[in-house]
């Protein structure tokens, strides 16, 4: 019988990718906890890669190839699945969140992501690379906003984000950036569309002090939680962890206001920096 054909790169690599490890595995009669104890990794990685939540880096491809007996089709296609137009640290949990059913996240210093504004993703990016020409700033403000489009869905993914009052009060861009980006985050929050709480400066110390995270859920795939430094990002499968850090995100949810007190925050900050470009 013919083996597998390699993959198209067009059409949603990493996808594929996992329906035919999937198909593989249960061919050689095994579990996913099988499988991932002859990886020497947990069966729930497994579970991720063939969901298309988690990238198949070179050295698992190779493995797969070896105890699977595919000869060498994990390997050949493991490039056309890493393909991506991020970061390398971010790649992973962008492909990731948007497969997600649930996200929620935490950012102490900037609006996250997936509510910002072309403006406002532009000063951050340019922020972040000031010597970067104008064309790979545009590169990136754009794969920021195709990120965005997950929120065009009425109701999926969930958005739970819980927003610094320090990130709004950073004049990031200027003011009629950040009047912009604040009006946007209230009309996503008076559509429903996103539960947005503010933590207030008032909350002094707090659970989530050290930095950045994000919880994401999905339908046939375990829990992901992806923390964000300087240049640099991490990806947890392992469940102790990321109940940790789900508490962590509940902890911060006690400390913020209340959502109606959050939008009012909001929408008199964005009023605030609108009059003060007025002459």
């Amino acid at each position: 019988m013919a083996g597998p054909k390699d993959l198209d790169p067009s059409s949603s690599p990493r996808a594929l990718l996992g329906a035919e490890l999937r198909h593989a595995r249960e061919k050689a009669g095994l579990s996913q906890e099988e499988l991932g104890q002859r990886l020497f990794v947990s069966g729930s990685f497994v579970g991720q890669l063939e969901a298309g939540t988690r990238r198949m880096q070179p050295d698992v491809a190779r493995q797969l190839d070896e105890v699977l007996g595919t000869d060498g089709f994990f390997q050949r296609n493991c490039a056309a699945a890493a393909k991506s137009k991020y970061p390398k640290h971010f790649s992973e949990v962008a492909e990731a969140e948007a497969q997600a059913t649930a996200i929620r996240e935490y950012t102490p210093l900037l609006i996250p992501g997936l509510l910002q504004t072309p403006a406002y993703a532009r000063a951050v990016n340019c922020a972040y690379d000031p010597t970067a020409p104008k064309e790979t700033i545009e590169g990136w403000v754009a794969g920021r906003l195709e990120r965005t489009r997950l929120l065009d869905y009425p109701t999926k993914p969930l958005l739970w984000a819980v927003l610094d009052e320090a990130a709004l009060r950073r004049q990031t861009g200027g003011r009629p950036v950040m009047a912009e980006a604040l009006r946007h985050i209230a009309d996503l929050a008076r559509r429903s569309r996103v539960m947005m709480q503010v933590l207030p400066l008032s909350a002094g110390a707090h659970a989530a002090m050290q930095g950045a995270m994000k919880l994401m859920e999905f339908e046939d795939a375990p829990p992901l939680v992806y923390y964000e430094g300087v240049r640099t990002g991490r990806m947890e499968d392992d469940p102790a962890t990321v109940a940790d850090l789900r508490f962590t995100f509940d902890l911060l949810v006690a400390s913020a206001l209340s959502r109606e007190n959050s939008l009012a925050l909001i929408e008199s900050l964005a009023q605030d920096y609108a009059h003060e470009e007025q002459p």
